[in-house]
């Protein structure tokens, strides 16, 4: 989402050495005989290759591709009153439903597939309301602007914002632990980056009763277990697809999607688990030595989870 930000966009970060990589698709889905679905910059095209669901696509996501230009600020901003609120109360009318419920305007295990896949980035049951609006997002930006690599990595998008803050007579300090805001300097706004359990220790004591009640009573979702892979070669997949994607979704079908993130929800750990893979190397070699290959790849696991998932997701692989 880097390319699509507006904030980032307003910031002119190519200035400080930001750069985008665009791969051939935005990401690609295996299927167990070989084959792949994928989704390329083009609507028209990956509703094409969907074939019998080429209707079904379109009617479902060139809306979106159409209004994103005008929705992207209301889509990635802060919670506040839409500055489109009809436009914007249009998306939610198709974002509201379960990602189930919109994978049922599809037919084939191919359409349906690409689809699970990129709504199960929600990290969530596919059957949970309001998921489909990830899936909606992460396409419709995918047609828009791709799905980007930042050259050298994510460490550059944050050197480049460094850069700005800097320049603005910005201070950083790393290698100091907050516990109390009372170890903060007097300012205008802090923003906390961190979950409820972490907001209350630091700022508990200046919120209401109902909004700490509020904070004690959150629900944690599902997390993620990371591998990094050094490699002597690209993977092999068996769809030469895969290898000019930026993004792999390794979970076949709909139904083994659904299932193995519902298990993850409840606290299982799926044989199968839905898998997130991306082997940069292949569009950016500045990650990796001359000759070599990095990949990364995760899956999600049940919260807490202390079970080591490195066999699962190379099985999947």
């Amino acid at each position: 989402m880097a390319f699509a930000s507006p904030f980032f966009n307003s910031l002119s970060l190519e200035k400080y050495g930001l750069e985008f990589i665009q791969p051939g698709f935005a990401f690609a889905h295996p299927f167990d005989d070989g084959s792949a679905a994928v989704l390329t910059s083009s609507l028209e095209e990956t509703a094409e290759l969907l074939g019998p669901d080429k209707e079904a696509y379109r009617k479902l996501i060139l809306p979106i591709v159409k209004e994103c230009p005008l929705l992207i600020d209301d889509l990635l901003a802060p919670l506040r009153l839409p500055k489109l609120p009809f436009l914007f109360a249009k998306f939610g009318w198709k974002a509201l439903p379960s990602s189930l419920h919109s994978a049922a305007k599809f037919q084939t295990i191919k359409a349906r597939g690409l689809w699970a896949g990129v709504a199960a980035h929600a990290i969530q049951p596919l059957s949970n309301l309001s998921t489909s609006a990830i899936g909606l997002v992460l396409t419709a930006a995918a047609h828009v602007k791709g799905w980007s690599i930042p050259k050298g990595g994510s460490q550059s998008i944050a050197n480049a914002l460094l850069s700005v803050f800097i320049e603005a007579g910005g201070k950083i300090q790393t290698g100091f632990y907050v516990k109390s805001l009372e170890q903060l300097p007097s300012s205008h706004a802090i923003l906390l980056d961190v979950t409820p359990r972490q907001l209350l220790e630091i700022a508990g004591h200046r919120f209401s009763s109902l909004y700490k009640y509020q904070l004690e009573k959150y629900r944690y979702g599902m997390e993620v277990f990371k591998i990094d892979w050094a490699l002597d070669a690209a993977i092999p997949f068996s769809a030469p697809e895969c290898l000019q994607a930026g993004t792999i979704h390794i979970g076949t079908t709909l139904e083994e999607i659904t299932a193995n993130e519902q298990a993850s929800a409840e606290g299982k750990h799926p044989e199968k688990p839905f898998v997130l893979l991306a082997q940069q190397t292949v569009f950016d070699p500045s990650w990796a030595p001359k000759g070599k290959h990095t990949a990364w790849a995760y899956c999600h696991v049940p919260n807490g989870s202390t079970i080591n998932s490195t066999e699962a997701i190379e099985n999947q692989v």
